[in-house]
């Protein structure tokens, strides 16, 4: 009984720490808490890093369209040497990759 009034005297207190310990369990962790955030944050920087390679890729194959659209004999020379592992007589192949 005493319990239940001693309670009762010290409701506002109660509800204080428990709203505190709410707040602070929510800031920390939950789904948009402290430890979301750094997750979330790593994951867009490997996104963003990932674009950039993805970015690089395109102009890497639009620069090699361009120069097949264009006729570039060199270029074609390579790739036909490249697919076909052609070579002269006199030639060495030496695979670098």
């Amino acid at each position: 009984m005493r319990l239940i009034e001693s309670l009762k005297k010290k409701k506002f207190i109660l509800f204080n720490i428990f709203f505190t310990l709410y707040i602070g369990i929510n800031l920390i962790g939950g789904e948009r808490g402290l430890i979301s955030y750094f997750d979330k944050k790593k994951i867009y920087e490997e996104l963003q890093n990932k674009e950039k390679e993805l970015i690089n890729k395109l102009e890497d194959l639009e620069n090699k369209i361009s120069l097949v659209k264009k006729n570039d004999l060199d270029f074609l020379d390579m790739l036909y040497r490249e697919k076909f592992r052609y070579g002269t007589k006199d030639e060495i192949i030496i695979k670098l990759k």
